[in-house]
């Protein structure tokens, strides 16, 4: 088996569910978020765009159901013994095999969380479960159980996220030489990426976000390249990723001489991270740092230039997204505590002057101060 963690390590994570299954008065758990069947067992795939499901039952076991293109990933990459195959066919009906397999299970009648809110169940097979399961079971949406676990991270995920930190900070060693007038996004790109695979990284869970000139200002990564300009600002976001776990890194490069509305926007930019930064700390919510960042930027008269969130949790995730809950939001009650990975972005898109400006990493939350994961400072960077 290809496992990244020992076995006490998954058997302590096992635990930790079945705790928290207990307290929740679960017979059993129907996992279908990709990170969840990742972080509890190892299992490692693409695969769960169709559909699949890990059981999980109170007394520990657990049970597979996936396609047989995924027979040998969960053999070789996970702890999981026993795995069932539903035929792909027409007409077939993974959810009815399901029942079945729960109803061998034992699980008749049972009270039973289900993992709805995940790209890893899409709604027509969400509503086949429903179909089948209604009257089976008491189905529980306990899609934020597994989730919340895996908010806090154990010491050994901890050191693949700061690995994730380093592979970050050689994706920027490599993209920063080849920055400048005539430039072409995609050989940046290419360094930026091959940087970590050759470091023994992973593939990101989203693409990295590359654009220049008008398209600095978007959040998003699209189709189509092109070459830098003598004078333009370069917007990049991207994430180391080791064994799927992620640190995201979030920059506004300039190339030639920054503009006044640049020098200004980065200024709030850094003074809404730093105090970002400052809430980031027991005692205080993940809405109490959305706060002080919205509060730095409204005072710099910024309100209509900033987004509606300032970050999020990261860890282990799959495509389509590395962004993990909790996110920094208004008034999200999710407290702060030690041992959670967090990416917070400073983003300032000023459509009026055209003018974009971006400013993120990610950080270890502590007792005390958090520590970014890179080495790179806040500096603007003008090449």
């Amino acid at each position: 088996m290809a496992l990244h963690f020992d076995e006490a390590e998954y058997e302590n994570r096992k635990k930790r569910l079945l705790d928290a299954m207990a307290a929740e008065k679960l017979g059993a758990m129907l996992l279908f978020a990709q990170e969840s069947m990742y972080w509890l067992t190892g299992y490692d795939t693409f695969g769960f765009c169709f559909f699949q499901c890990l059981v999980v039952r109170a007394d520990g076991e657990m049970r597979l159901m996936t396609r047989s293109a995924d027979l040998r990933q969960a053999r070789q990459t996970s702890t999981i013994k026993d795995i069932v195959i539903w035929i792909d066919r027409e007409g077939a009906n993974p959810a009815r095999e399901l029942k079945d397999m729960l109803d061998d299970m034992d699980l008749l009648g049972a009270r039973i969380g289900v993992e709805y809110q995940t790209h890893g169940l899409t709604a027509a097979n969400g509503r086949r479960i429903d179909e089948q399961l209604s009257s089976f079971g008491d189905l529980i949406d306990a899609s934020g159980l597994v989730a919340g676990l895996r908010a806090v991270k154990s010491e050994a995920e901890i050191a693949c996220a700061r690995r994730a930190g380093e592979l970050a900070d050689l994706a920027l060693d490599a993209a920063l030489p080849l920055i400048g007038p005539d430039a072409d996004e995609g050989a940046i790109l290419a360094a930026m990426q091959g940087a970590i695979f050759e470091a023994g990284g992973d593939y990101p869970g989203n693409e990295f976000i590359i654009g220049s000139g008008r398209d600095a200002l978007l959040c998003r990564y699209k189709s189509g390249r092109r070459r830098l300009s003598a004078n333009d600002q370069l917007t990049l976001e991207w994430a180391g990723a080791w064994r799927h776990y992620h640190a995201a890194m979030m920059r506004t490069v300039i190339v030639g001489a920054p503009g006044e509305r640049h020098l200004q926007l980065h200024a709030a930019a850094r003074e809404a991270l730093e105090a970002v930064e400052a809430a980031m700390r027991p005692g205080k919510t993940f809405g109490d740092v959305y706060d002080a960042h919205a509060r730095v930027l409204d005072a710099a008269e910024l309100t209509r230039h900033r987004l509606n969130a300032c970050g999020y949790s990261l860890g282990a995730r799959f495509t389509p997204s590395w962004m993990d809950t909790p996110m920094f939001f208004a008034q999200n009650s999710q407290p702060v505590v030690p041992g959670m990975i967090l990416f917070a972005h400073m983003i300032i898109m000023d459509s009026e002057t055209e003018t974009a400006m971006t400013l993120g990493r990610t950080y270890l939350t502590t007792e005390g101060d958090p520590q970014p994961l890179s080495r790179h400072g806040l500096e603007l960077i003008v090449l």
